[in-house]
């Protein structure tokens, strides 16, 4: 029996969540072509939903066998039945926020408000543990190196990742730290990046399904040579190639509500650690000086 009918004989995920961990907890031994459709997959996980295979490999860059392996080795028969777990996510994402609000209510039952708020309190606390327990403390420290050595720190974010945003340029204009959110009212976006260099620095924020302006300015300050740190949801996120450093926060949800509550306690982590290291820096240059 070979590795594709192995893993073939194992229940395949049910759900787009389900079958995103597993695609997440494999990537690192995914052959290469595989790999390649993987990350086409989450990426674009609309396309998955409607196009044909012939449509997905060319966009992918695969062959159309390619689809059917990448299936297999998820535990699917074929690429059809893994394709159906796209359009169920596609179906449940498109349900308007009366339907959500009305599931929530449904599901609260006589708890009411009350339940509904135990709810999204269960999905911070979850959020907050898998970022205890998950956060490498050496890529923490690198993202704070960096950022705490930018003369100017961009922010690139939009949708629900901008409030995120618009708490670290509080915070950093707070704590005296140069920064520039990148979103102009009168569309002078690219004006705006275009003065970053490479002695600045960014931080760019975007989830699934990513913005596709954050990660086209992500890409052009990436050509620029500006450093940048990213806060996203997966390794096969496109802000994963052009950052330096990366975090990936998985947020729980409740009722298809994500919280924000570990990306936003990894923002203050961020924007009080680049302060302190600020700080130690100018501390030990001044004693450097004064030691000549």
């Amino acid at each position: 029996m070979n590795d594709t009918q192995e893993i073939a004989a194992e229940e395949p995920p049910r759900d787009y969540d389900g079958l995103r961990a597993l695609i997440l907890e494999r990537r690192q031994s995914l052959p290469k072509r595989i790999a390649q459709v993987a990350a086409y997959a989450l990426d674009n996980p609309d396309e998955i939903a409607f196009g044909t295979a012939a449509s997905i490999a060319t966009s992918a860059g695969v062959q159309p066998s390619t689809l059917i392996r990448f299936a297999q080795h998820l535990g699917f028969a074929g690429f059809t039945s893994l394709q159906s777990v796209f359009r169920e996510r596609l179906r449940e994402r498109n349900s308007s926020y009366e339907e959500r609000l009305s599931g929530l209510r449904a599901d609260g039952g006589d708890g009411g408000s009350r339940k509904i708020l135990e709810g999204f309190l269960t999905a911070s606390e979850n959020s907050l543990a898998t970022m205890a327990r998950t956060l490498d403390e050496e890529v923490l420290n690198r993202a704070i190196a960096m950022l705490a050595q930018a003369e100017t720190i961009y922010i690139l974010a939009r949708r629900r990742s901008y409030p995120v945003a618009s708490y670290i340029a509080y915070a950093l204009g707070k704590l005296k730290v140069r920064s520039q959110i990148v979103e102009s009212p009168s569309g002078l976006n690219p004006e705006v990046i275009s003065f970053a260099t490479a002695g600045d620095a960014a931080l760019a924020i975007s989830f699934s399904p990513y913005a596709p302006g954050t990660i086209e300015e992500a890409r052009v300050l990436s050509e620029q040579g500006v450093p940048m740190v990213a806060i996203t949801d997966s390794a096969f996120s496109p802000l994963a190639q052009f950052a330096d450093v990366w975090f990936e926060v998985a947020e729980a949800d409740f009722g298809g509500f994500r919280s924000l509550s570990a990306t936003m306690a990894l923002s203050m982590a961020l924007s009080v650690g680049v302060a302190e290291k600020r700080r130690s820096l100018s501390r030990r240059g001044k004693r450097a000086a004064e030691a000549k």
